[in-house]
């Protein structure tokens, strides 16, 4: 699979021939979705609570006695049962996070790029540099290669300057390789790559 290699300018720069282990083949999108899914599961807050019968205001005296009164036997006002009582198995603050298998994690990323590069919807850039920090000049670039809507960049080594320059456009994140998920690539319409960027991605997702 080859794709054209274009300047802040768009201008052809060059060509580059992309591995089909990594950018071709069947997209396997149940691969994508637990990937997605377990991102999300770990950006919960999970501080949710509620009160049981140990938290809830209320007297733990017992409010009648036993028997003989003709009432239902209760301990405390406190009872689960009661108004205002404590909340049996409520949810309690924890991690929604856990781990997929290296395996699953390289083959949805794997996945996720494929179905960028198939459907054309992938931009590939000598490089992702800027002289200054200048938001304008950062927008400027992303509309003269084609960029519209939320895109992802991604380079081997981020530019410090020119990842200043993005982070304000809404939409937009600049990734190192090194980090990129499945989630990244798919909730993006668009992929921008630099030539490096390419190079690190197939040696670490064709082994």
């Amino acid at each position: 699979m080859t794709f054209d290699v274009v300047n802040a300018e768009n201008k052809k720069v060059g060509s580059v021939e992309l591995k089909d282990e990594v950018f071709g083949g069947r997209v396997k999108t149940d691969l994508i979705h637990e990937s997605v899914v377990r991102a999300n599961a770990a950006d919960r807050r999970g501080t949710h609570a509620t009160k049981n019968r140990a938290l809830v205001s209320g007297s733990g005296k017992k409010p009648w006695r036993q028997k003989g009164t003709g009432r239902a036997r209760v301990g405390e006002t406190r009872n689960p049962l009661w108004r205002k009582g404590g909340t049996v198995f409520g949810p309690q603050p924890r991690s929604y996070d856990y781990q997929l298998p290296k395996k699953v994690e390289k083959g949805a990323l794997r996945a996720a790029l494929m179905e960028k590069a198939q459907n054309g919807k992938l931009i590939i850039i000598d490089g992702l540099t800027a002289g200054a920090v200048k938001t304008k000049e950062a927008v400027g670039l992303l509309k003269t290669i084609g960029v519209t809507g939320k895109a992802v960049l991604i380079d081997a080594q981020l530019d410090e300057k020119f990842a200043l320059s993005v982070r304000n456009i809404a939409g937009v994140s600049f990734v190192p390789s090194n980090r990129v998920t499945a989630r990244d690539v798919a909730n993006t319409r668009q992929v921008v790559l630099t030539k490096a960027a390419i190079e690190k991605l197939e040696a670490a997702l064709s082994a």
